[in-house]
């Protein structure tokens, strides 16, 4: 520990590491992420002309779900004016349900817009079949020759006229097949996204009906915006006990085929969105997640459970749920709790910070409900914290006041052993017991503090609470990097910097206190070490200039209550605070050598 030239190096290594993945990787792929969007809304704007295809009859695979799809290619609105619906308007959700398979395929979000402007476009969840970006939710049966034709993707509901799901108003489909076999679903909805879908199904006929239900989640595109390391997008679901996540590019090259189970969910996850099936938690099914290429190239999240006999003269009822909405935590958690799902906030990506992210995130709701600002919310976040850190970080400088008080004592060692590495480290481990000195006392609290920032950091990347949430001034969406730049004076210049460029304010001003911090301390007398110590807050004011708003305020933040800090706990130990003496020495002229 009396050289730290090897902790130093590897910080200025992983800064490189970090610093070279944000250029070389991270802002061309935000780049193209943007260019991606830009043209999938220019494309949504210009309305198609071609004739939509036919849907092809449903196939059985492997005995699974019906699979196949005719390729896609009518706008939205020659697919809504395809076939008959019924309306959906509630609080917080708008579309239709479709009577050709009663699919849910006509979502939109009324509270959540695509950018901070409240006059841009809700968010649409499903589209229709026929459609480039068709999704859609869908519950059927599979039969045998004996039970006639049961529902599937083609059939043709019957809904009563004028018939409108709201949240006091099911509505209920009905159909009849060729056997005498009557199936009437009841599709009911709540305030926030999810659906009730309870199946009657009455056998009026001569014979025992055998059926196996099934459910799909079915989405024909990924989404424009890849995800990243920090977040699960794609299939998602808890399969009996297990909790299963798998990539779209996993999928593409193997379906993942979880053993038969009994309770749990499956679905499909965005970032901020989801939909997702809840079958009947006591009758074992069979799940999967898969990519389909006939017809139209899709991928599938579905189930199929076991067989049931209806007999002659009796019915049975058959109750799913389905989700299909933004992931907002209160909102999760509370069907969680309410019909008993396992699991089922594990829908939002906590990652494996679970323990830390969730409460951090309990905490910072807590002073949005009183405050009404996240921004606000952050910084009270970081001020408990800091206060829950302070004996740790106490102990740090106090471990650091004690180094400082031995270093005569170590150069007196390391002059006496020389090149003796083996008796240096001996000796100055006997120092250490008899002055009762922890060497790596002051790195405990760093290390404890890199799980709180990343969690943190997911905290604002994940939530759909985040998502939009203005600060004050220029910021109006925490989520988001700060949107000034310096390279066009902060928008006073008519143009846009290129997004590696991107500077804006709030970075600045975390640089600027982490600059500060790391001048409270002595400059490194190691060249190297120095060098580290000036450039390391312009490097990662740079690095951070495209990480999300809230999290450069919180670093911000941080660093400047962390200077507060340790200026009451270096004067306490009685250690000079070298903050004035290292500015004047940025400005102080080096004296000429002497000829």
């Amino acid at each position: 520990m009396q050289n730290n030239r090897n902790y130093f190096i590897a910080i200025a290594l992983s800064v490189l590491i970090v610093l070279g993945w944000q250029f070389l990787y991270m802002n061309p792929r935000i780049e193209a992420q943007r260019k991606a969007q830009e043209a999938q809304k220019a494309q949504q704007t210009t309305e198609q002309t071609q004739k939509p295809a036919a849907g092809a009859q449903p196939v059985q695979t492997n005995g699974a779900a019906p699979t196949g799809q005719a390729a896609a290619t009518a706008s939205l609105a020659e697919a809504l004016a395809k076939n008959p619906r019924v309306t959906i308007d509630t609080a917080a959700l708008a579309g239709s349900i479709n009577l050709v398979g009663a699919r849910l395929d006509d979502l939109k979000l009324k509270g959540y817009h695509e950018t901070v402007d409240k006059s841009s476009p809700i968010i649409s969840l499903f589209s229709p079949s026929e459609t480039k970006d068709g999704y859609f939710a869908e519950l059927g049966y599979i039969g045998d020759d004996a039970t006639g034709s049961v529902p599937g993707p083609s059939t043709v509901w019957t809904a009563p006229e004028g018939a409108k799901l709201t949240e006091k108003t099911p509505v209920t489909l009905t159909y009849t097949n060729d056997k005498g076999i009557t199936f009437a679903r009841t599709i009911s909805v709540d305030e926030h996204y999810m659906f009730t879908v309870t199946d009657k199904i009455t056998n009026a006929g001569q014979a025992p009906a055998a059926l196996s239900s099934y459910g799909r989640v079915t989405r024909y595109n990924k989404p424009a915006v890849a995800s990243t390391y920090v977040l699960h997008e794609g299939f998602i679901g808890v399969i009996g006990d297990s909790l299963i996540e798998s990539k779209y590019a996993s999928v593409e090259k193997e379906a993942v085929t979880p053993e038969t189970a009994t309770g749990g969910w499956l679905g499909i996850t965005d970032k901020y969105w989801a939909a997702t099936i809840i079958p009947p938690q006591q009758t074992p099914y069979d799940a999967r997640f898969t990519h389909f290429t006939d017809g139209q190239p899709r991928f599938q999240a579905d189930y199929k459970q076991n067989a049931v006999t209806v007999a002659p003269g009796q019915s049975l009822e058959l109750k799913n749920l389905v989700f299909a909405g933004a992931k907002e935590v209160p909102v999760i958690d509370g069907y969680e709790a309410k019909y008993e799902i396992p699991r089922f906030d594990r829908l939002i990506d906590w990652g494996w910070f679970y323990f830390i992210t969730k409460p951090m995130f309990k905490l910072m709701d807590f002073f949005f409900r009183y405050f009404g600002n996240f921004g606000v919310a952050i910084l009270l976040t970081t001020i408990v914290v800091k206060a829950l850190f302070f004996p740790l970080a106490s102990k740090q400088y106090a471990s650091m006041a004690n180094m400082k008080r031995m270093q005569p004592k170590m150069e007196e060692l390391k002059a006496k052993f020389g090149d003796d590495r083996m008796g240096l480290q001996q000796a100055m481990m006997q120092l250490y017991k008899e002055e009762k000195i922890n060497p790596i006392a002051g790195c405990w609290p760093i290390a404890l503090q890199i799980p709180i920032f990343f969690s943190l950091y997911k905290v604002i990347y994940i939530t759909i609470e985040m998502r939009h949430a203005p600060f004050f001034g220029w910021i109006r969406d925490l989520s988001a990097p700060d949107p000034t730049t310096i390279v066009n004076l902060f928008g006073l210049l008519p143009f846009d910097a290129p997004t590696f460029l991107h500077l804006g304010v709030w970075p600045l001003i975390m640089g600027v206190t982490m600059f500060v911090q790391m001048r409270m301390n002595p400059t490194p007398p190691d060249p190297t070490q120095a060098m580290i110590f000036t450039w390391m807050p312009l490097v990662f004011t740079f690095m951070l200039a495209s990480f999300p708003a809230g999290l450069v305020i919180y670093w911000a933040w941080n660093n400047t209550l962390s200077v507060i800090q340790q200026s009451v706990i270096m004067k306490r130990h009685g250690v000079k605070i070298e903050l004035f003496d290292n500015l004047k020495g940025l400005f102080r002229r080096k004296p000429a050598p002497s000829k």
